[in-house]
């Protein structure tokens, strides 16, 4: 038996023949079946975009009219029957992928723990990729069946919010997050009081509350420590994602590690694998070395036993950006740690310990690597980075026999493909293509679908898109707080069927933003060619600490607002997975150009193959394993260039001829129906190739035969 309760809220009015919507909005489940969203949408679907598809926040201020309208009414009814019955067979299945292949084992348990969980808009609890990797992590399991929980944080404020300022500076503000107006569940103790679990800090202790996110048939656990007994500086130590501060992200990783482990056990967890999504968690590694000292192990024994459960993926190809704390910092938070395990302060450290150009420090990795048997990087070309990287923890190896393997990052297909290319593939490929959607075979049957079908969906998209867009624009003239050059830098202007262009991430410095805009009078005659026009929709943030990466987005906002442009460059601010969906659906071409290896891997160009957009990118990271000279384009080599400035100008160049000679003429390029069939065949070929390789369907497999297995049949503890 469980030793807590999750009780979900009955705050909602609902008329009686509807009313398991209540039920239905705390299982995210909905966010990737489309019958489950339509089910809200279709009562008010203007509300439902104002509450950004948030379903709670939805049942508590739609009008009671409304819902009973619904209630009445016989179209409405057979979604919604149709709809439940699909969620309760989905809930209660038991001949999933994970039980019929692991008969053996499904009573172990794995945890699965990130500092981000990017699930959907209506939980904003995530900054970029690697929440929306943990997120899709956890969809996939659930779909497969696997006996996964996660653990992380509820934050009170969300990331940011992003706000171009006139002359494109990025400015950021707090949103306050409602819990009673968000999907999240309070866990409650046997007895119904909140359940909490608490760490030591210097001279205090620091309580958490949990909340419990119902991610179909997976739980994720969320920790927060906004609670009268904390300080006020402790109360904030769950306020804001990738906090600045040394001292709070310290404090935070202890909170994550140590007290994520001991909020498990006090929920009756025993997991059997322990799954470390980067180096913010690793301090579970202790606290698990310090259940065994307390039975009596040695911490060497105590180790030995922790590493055989313990899964550590990187996602970082930079040293400097891996967390890594000060040792004095680790003195004042840790030094009642290293007695309890039987260690002197420098065996501690060396448990840490790494020597940086500006001295030494405690670098998170290192000890995850160190207490960990499961490791991989995420990109082939990313293992081999992080054999190299990590090198020096195994001296007396080759960097090709460091072991750290790679699993290649994929993403939830359910989750970011469009409703209408779903249908489509429905069609095509057979009712239950979906769930043999890592299988290349799967997709051999593509070709049966006419071009023009797969066109008028391509067109379908890219007409949602231009709406989008043009309804984003109408808003910011409207909040009065915009001059009309802003207006017309949001895409007030776009062209609805002109070739599209997307670049939308984190503007970090080595994803080069500004590489398209390097020669910019080469750019105004793509943008302008009169018969051949091209679009470009960027959009993203910076970390509000990142000034290089706000002074790149400041370049392209200025590029955006020249008005030689014509309106054909755009810059969508405060981009989220909303807006992400319909930019990898709706556009054309998606651009990516990091500087390699830099890339540990990426995901939104994945998001965008799914869709029938082609990729044209670096080859770093995924696209490095994914093209094949036939489903996209490549910008530069296969090679790295160990000068900066000139891998900018030969990628710039590779850029703007591949534009100018293949990818330009080859969209507008028509047959008398008015058909790019060229263009179609090669986004066949692009769905053919990706969307098997590069589903977290295949991913998720890999991690469990892989990393998992091992861990699962190792001794239990």
């Amino acid at each position: 038996m469980p030793n807590y309760r999750l009780d979900i809220p009955n705050q909602f009015s609902l008329p009686r023949r509807i009313g398991r919507l209540g039920e239905l909005a705390y299982n995210l489940w909905w966010v990737w079946n489309p019958q489950g969203q339509a089910l809200f949408a279709l009562v008010d679907k203007s509300l439902w975009n104002q509450v950004n598809h948030n379903p709670v926040a939805f049942l508590k201020k739609v009008e009671r009219t409304l819902l009973n309208a619904a209630s009445n009414d016989k179209a409405y009814l057979e979604i919604y029957d149709q709809a439940m019955r699909d969620f309760d067979a989905y809930m209660a299945a038991k001949d999933t992928w994970y039980t019929t292949t692991f008969p053996k084992l499904v009573n172990q348990q794995i945890a699965y723990f990130s500092f981000e969980f990017g699930l959907h808009e209506s939980l904003p609890v995530y900054a970029g990729g690697l929440g929306i990797l943990a997120g899709d992590h956890l969809k996939e399991a659930s779909d497969l069946g696997m006996p996964i929980v996660g653990l992380g944080f509820i934050y009170n404020e969300g990331y940011f919010v992003q706000k171009i300022t006139e002359d494109g500076w990025q400015e950021t503000s707090s949103f306050y997050l409602n819990f009673e107006e968000m999907p999240v569940i309070p866990v409650t103790d046997t007895e119904g009081k909140p359940f909490t679990v608490s760490i030591d800090l210097p001279g205090r202790q620091v309580t958490a509350r949990l909340w419990a996110v119902q991610v179909g048939r997976i739980k994720l656990f969320l920790m927060n420590t906004n609670l009268d007994e904390n300080n006020q500086a402790d109360r904030q130590l769950t306020a804001r994602l990738y906090s600045n501060d040394p001292e709070v992200r310290i404090a935070q990783e202890i909170l994550l590690g140590m007290g994520g482990v001991r909020a498990l056990r006090a929920l009756g967890y025993t997991p059997n694998a322990w799954h470390m999504n980067e180096g913010h968690s690793a301090f579970l590694a202790l606290e698990r070395a310090l259940e065994f000292v307390k039975q009596g192990l040695t911490f060497e024994q105590a180790a030995a036993e922790v590493r055989k459960n313990n899964i550590f993926t990187t996602h970082t190809p930079v040293p400097a950006g891996n967390d890594q704390f000060p040792l004095w910092l680790v003195d004042k938070y840790l030094s009642q740690v290293w007695p309890e395990l039987g260690l002197s302060r420098d065996d501690f450290m060396e448990l840490g310990r790494q020597t940086m150009p500006w001295g030494e420090s405690f670098v998170m990795p290192v000890l995850a690597l160190r207490l960990s048997e499961g490791r991989n990087g995420v990109s082939d070309l990313h293992g081999q980075v992080s054999r190299k990287m990590w090198n020096f923890l195994w001296p007396d190896r080759r960097a090709e026999a460091v072991p750290i393997t790679h699993i290649t990052n994929g993403v939830h297909m359910p989750s970011f493909l469009a409703r209408r290319m779903r249908l489509l593939f429905d069609q095509y490929l057979g009712a239950d293509w979906m769930t043999r959607m890592d299988e290349p075979e799967t997709w051999t049957k593509l070709d049966d679908i006419p071009a023009e079908q797969i066109w008028a969906v391509r067109r379908h998209l890219k007409r949602k898109l231009a709406i989008y867009i043009n309804e984003h624009s109408r808003q910011l003239w409207q909040s009065g707080r915009n001059t009309p050059a802003q207006v017309l830098a949001s895409g007030a202007l776009l062209e609805t069927y002109s070739l599209t262009i997307g670049f939308a991430r984190r503007f970090a410095t080595y994803k080069r933003g500004y590489l398209a805009l390097s020669d910019f009078e080469r750019l105004l005659k793509l943008l302008n060619n009169a018969k051949m026009p091209v679009q470009i929709v960027f959009a993203g943030k910076a970390h509000p600490a990142d000034e290089p990466g706000k002074l790149i987005i400041q370049q392209v906002y200025r590029a955006v607002k020249d008005s030689r442009t014509g309106g054909r460059l755009v810059f969508l601010e405060d981009y989220d997975m909303n807006m992400a969906r319909f930019l990898v659906q709706g556009v054309d071409v998606w651009m990516n150009t990091p500087r390699r290896p830099n890339e540990a891997s990426g995901t939104s160009g994945m998001k965008a193959a799914m869709n029938g957009v082609l990729n044209f990118s670096v080859l770093d990271g995924w696209w490095r394993e994914g093209y094949n000279g036939q489903n996209g384009w490549s910008i530069g080599e296969d090679a790295d260039t160990p000068d900066g400035e000139q891998q900018d100008r030969q990628d710039a160049e590779s850029l703007y001829t591949t534009l100018e000679k293949e990818i330009v003429p080859l969209y507008y390029d028509r047959s008398a129906d008015n058909l790019p069939l060229e263009w179609i065949a090669r986004m066949k070929e692009s769905i053919r190739t990706l969307a098997p390789q590069f589903s977290t369907r295949r991913m998720v497999k890999e991690y469990m035969n892989a990393l998992y297995l091992p861990a699962l049949t190792s001794k239990k503890h």
